[in-house]
Formats: structure tokens, C-alpha cells, sequence
């Protein structure tokens, strides 16, 4: 199965991936640690990754694209993998999809995971308590404009998938658990 989980930032993907993980037996792809790993294991693109993180400015999606084709071609994305964090934008979308065609690939499902924009701020909150404020992005003013962010570059990817008739839209609202429940009928597993 290969799944992209998308959604707001704070609304549960990443805690959402992990379960699946262990259910679906398939990878998470995060392009962060995607990234990171290309760099420290310097493979082309993460040497080149790597001069452009150093000089403070963002890696092109030419790079990203390029390091998530590198990914997906492991073993262990065989069976599968759920893409967390990629795409972000319509050209990487298209990027994703001209790359796993060429792959002999499809996705099968989008899930799109809501929540309305006072819960994601609160649920964040409560992640910086709990963390005692381990990530830098876990404040409410952070975390506002993270969701602009989100709502001018990601949020056309709804659409976007909906017109290829991937997209599976979930209530991130509830506990975790039926969350679960949810993308996993969504899914048909």
C-alpha cells in the first residue's frame, strides 16, 4: 500500500504513521529524515542537500524529489510506504506522481486527516508541556503561522487528489485510536 497522509500541522500524522507503520508492516517516509539520512550517509544528493542546509536556505524540490525517489527505491519500500510530509506543493505532487509512473507505481490512497484550527494550537500546547518545549515550533505563534503555511502552499493538494479520486478525508478530532479506526475503513483494511 502507498499511502500519503496529509493534513495541518499538530492534527496527529506523524502519531497516525506510526500505527500504521506497525499494521500496514510498510515504511513512514518523513523528507526530513529522509533528508538527513542522504546527508549523513553523503550520497550525491545529500552532499548537494547538505551545502544548501548549511548556507540557511531551503532544498530545492528538484533535490527533495530526488532524495524521495532514492528512498522509495530501498527494499524495504517494496511492499509499500506512507509518505508524511510529501508532497507539500502541486509541482512536488506532480513530481510524485510522474516519478512512481516511471517506477510502474501508483498511490492508492490520500488520507487526509482534519481538525479545526483551535484544537491543533491547543493539542500543540499540550505537546510543548508534555516536552517541556523540546521542539522550537511549539509555540501558538509558531504554529499559526506554520498553518498559514500550510493553508496557502498544501492545503490545493485536497483538491488536487480529490480529482484523481485518491483522497479519503478523516476527523483528526477524535482520540487517537478512532482516528485509526477511521483511516483504516477508509482504506478498506
Amino acid at each position: 500500500m502507498r499511502l500519503i497522509l496529509l493534513g495541518p500541522p499538530g492534527v496527529g500524522k506523524g502519531t497516525q504513521a506510526k500505527i500504521l507503520v506497525e499494521q500496514l508492516g510498510i515504511p513512514q517516509l518523513s523528507t526530513g529524515d529522509i533528508l538527513r539520512s542522504a546527508i549523513a550517509n553523503k550520497t550525491p544528493l545529500g552532499v548537494q542537500a547538505k551545502a544548501i542546509v548549511d548556507r540557511g536556505d531551503l532544498v530545492s524540490d528538484e533535490i527533495v524529489n530526488g532524495i524521495v525517489s532514492e528512498r522509495i527505491d530501498q527494499p524495504d519500500c517494496s511492499r509499500g510506504f506512507i509518505l508524511d510530509g510529501f508532497p507539500r506543493t502541486i509541482p512536488q505532487a506532480d513530481a510524485l506522481g510522474a516519478m512512481l509512473e516511471q517506477k510502474g507505481m501508483r498511490l492508492d490512497a490520500v488520507v487526509e486527516i482534519t481538525a479545526d484550527t483551535d484544537t491543533l494550537v491547543s493539542r500543540v500546547a499540550k505537546r510543548a508541556q508534555e516536552t517541556g518545549g523540546a521542539r522550537a515550533d511549539d509555540t501558538a505563534e509558531v504554529i499559526r503561522k506554520r498553518l498559514d503555511v500550510y493553508r496557502e502552499l498544501t492545503e490545493p493538494l485536497v483538491s488536487y487528489y480529490r480529482g484523481k479520486g485518491l483522497l479519503k478525508t478523516v476527523d483528526g478530532m477524535s482520540p487517537v485510536e478512532e482516528v485509526t479506526a477511521a483511516i483504516r475503513r477508509a482504506l478498506g483494511a
